[in-house]
């Protein structure tokens, strides 16, 4: 039978120079979420990469003393770096500078302009050069940029121009026949009603007065768009229009596009209007989640609080900082990243309620039966409320995944170490022990160590270091995703590895 497919992106990213924790948020989501779909038997695509081209990279290159190429080169190693850090396990990594991504998005631009959706005029109009955005004279906040607040340049140029408002109609009925296309919802009503049910005006699709991009191939003073450029990359990575486009025939259309707030009006207007000008499916699902602030700001060198990520992991590991972003914020809102919430979730959720459970759980193992897993038919009043919680939790995950509710997902997992944390305090081991209550002892343990195994199973997609040393600890082989709904497969006569606690509890922080 034929893996179902699945095919989920990430925005590519502009080449910052300084990567800060609200850049990982994005790609650790959907890293989760791909590994996730994996464990449920998808074959998964998983896209991220880098969005090189414009005026605003030529300038910083100019600036360093540098090509632009020499530039972004730099910064890309650097980003790569840090999604290895992050254990961000992506299947392609595309940049907008990779030759054969550059000949795709010229095809791109030639078919629309042969085909009429794309015609040479001349542009005057406002200009934001961070945002590689063009506004209208009512769309600026106080004179400004609405997105980043920052001043906006009158500019007229010859330009080529993409018919967007041919497409309005089309995409507003496609917008309310499909809810699920934007999402959340508050996303969608936002596009409708402020963007696009105004009136979508003609879109300004080559620039002039720069030579750091894709070049038209018909009229080579100019350079395409930055925004064509980018958001082709979705299906340029699939090998759209090349000779070999079994990838594009096999993924496409993208099941998921997980994107900051700020971007999701390219992604929603733009690209839907371009892929019904080259009569190709839509994605099925934008979803635009909210930003990472830090205590109530933005992130940034002059406001004094920014850090590498890797400073983070080098201080609290990578499975704590995966769980701080996937459990903290919720998924669709703004989510504030404050280190002291950090330590106080690693203290209590990962030190407290897996790393001590895990730890005395063995250490009992070991003292009373000399690590070796043993079971035992007799049975104590506690057992069926853990055994029923633990198999229930896989379904639970899934339907939280499903909506992409990605804390409430991992919080249910944790459901089961708060469980067997109780069941402990329940069944009291040590008198059991003290009262040589040998076969009570064997299953209370035996429950707890194939409770904590299925929870480690459940862990794989969120904080998949922690998930594997679990399983190493446990010596067990059965990791099977899609018999976590029975209870029991835990191997017996087996004897546990060597252990040590998996999070060491902070108990000051080095400032």
């Amino acid at each position: 039978m034929e893996k179902k497919k699945y095919y989920i992106t990430t925005p590519i990213y502009y080449p910052s120079a300084n990567f800060h924790i609200g850049h990982c948020y994005t790609t650790v989501s959907a890293d989760c979420l791909a590994r996730f779909k994996k464990q449920n038997g998808y074959d998964v695509y998983f896209l991220t990469g880098s969005d090189e081209h414009g005026l605003k990279i030529q300038k910083k290159a100019t600036e360093a003393g540098v090509s632009p190429q020499e530039y972004v080169d730099k910064i890309i190693a650097d980003a790569k770096d840090l999604w290895k850090t992050l254990n961000i396990n992506y299947d392609k990594f595309i940049r907008t500078t990779d030759d054969y991504h550059v000949a795709i998005v010229q095809k791109i631009f030639k078919k629309l302009y042969d085909q009429g959706d794309i015609y040479k005029g001349e542009y005057k109009g406002l200009y934001c050069t961070p945002c590689e955005s063009f506004w209208t004279e009512t769309q600026l906040v106080d004179g400004k940029c609405p997105d980043c607040g920052r001043e906006v340049s009158e500019v007229s140029e010859e330009a080529y121009f993409f018919r967007l408002s041919k497409y309005q109609d089309r995409l507003v009925d496609y917008i309310e026949s499909h809810p699920e296309f934007i999402q959340p919802v508050s996303r969608k009503n936002e596009m409708l009603n402020n963007f696009i049910k105004p009136g979508l005006e003609d879109l300004c699709v080559s620039r002039t007065t720069f030579t750091w991009g894709i070049p038209v191939t018909f009229d080579n003073k100019h350079v395409i768009y930055v925004w064509i450029d980018a958001l082709s990359n979705y299906i340029s990575a699939l090998g759209y229009l090349t000779e070999d486009d079994s990838l594009f025939k096999k993924y496409w259309p993208a099941d998921l596009h997980i994107v900051g707030k700020e971007i999701v009006r390219f992604h929603t207007i733009i690209w839907p209007c371009l892929l019904m000008a080259l009569d190709l499916p839509l994605p099925k699902q934008v979803f635009g989640h909210g930003w990472l602030i830090i205590n109530g700001g933005k992130i940034s060198k002059s406001l004094g609080n920014y850090r590498d990520p890797r400073e983070y992991v080098k201080l609290y590991g990578v499975d704590a900082i995966r769980y701080y972003l996937l459990r903290e914020v919720p998924f669709g809102s703004d989510g504030n990243f404050s280190e002291e919430l950090l330590v106080t979730r690693y203290n209590t959720d990962l030190a407290n309620t897996v790393g001590n459970l895990v730890n005395r759980t063995l250490s009992m193992l070991t003292k009373y039966f000399d690590g070796i897993i043993l079971k035992s038919d007799v049975k104590t009043e506690f057992d069926d409320d853990l055994i029923n919680l633990v198999v229930g939790t896989k379904k639970k995950v899934k339907d939280y995944m499903d909506k992409l509710e990605i804390p409430e997902a991992l919080d249910a997992i944790f459901d089961i170490f708060r469980r067997c944390n109780k069941y402990i305090d329940e069944t009291t081991p040590w008198l059991l022990a003290k009262e040589e209550n040998k076969d009570k002892l064997k299953t209370v343990l035996y429950n707890l160590l194939e409770a904590i195994r299925i929870g480690a199973v459940l862990l794989e997609a969120f904080l998949p270091d922690t998930s594997k040393e679990i399983l190493r600890e446990l010596n067990t082989k059965e990791t099977s995703y899609s018999d976590l709904e029975k209870f029991g497969l835990l191997e017996e006569n087996i004897h546990i590895n060597d252990f040590k606690p998996i999070f060491m509890r902070i108990e000051k922080k080095d400032e």
